[in-house]
């Protein structure tokens, strides 16, 4: 479940093993450059961590940010 911090929508996500994390941040990568809305995050081994807010906005969260959580979604 996507949690509000801080005016942004965030989400950890935890697989097997670097190379799913990895594959999945690949995935999320080719959604965001068709949507032109790129998230912050960070990977760290088989854990990658997504904050979503719109920087056109004010750093605010926007219907943007909640269709690319939609998709994120989507792809598990």
């Amino acid at each position: 479940m996507w949690q509000e911090i801080e005016n942004k929508l965030y989400k950890n996500f935890e697989f097997k093993n670097f190379s799913e994390a990895f594959a999945f941040m690949t995935r999320v990568a080719l959604i965001a450059e068709k949507m032109d809305h790129h998230p912050t995050w960070t990977n760290t081994w088989n854990r990658v961590e997504v904050w979503l807010s719109t920087h056109d906005a004010g750093n605010m969260i926007t219907r943007k940010d909640e269709d690319l959580a939609k998709a994120i979604d989507e792809l598990l």
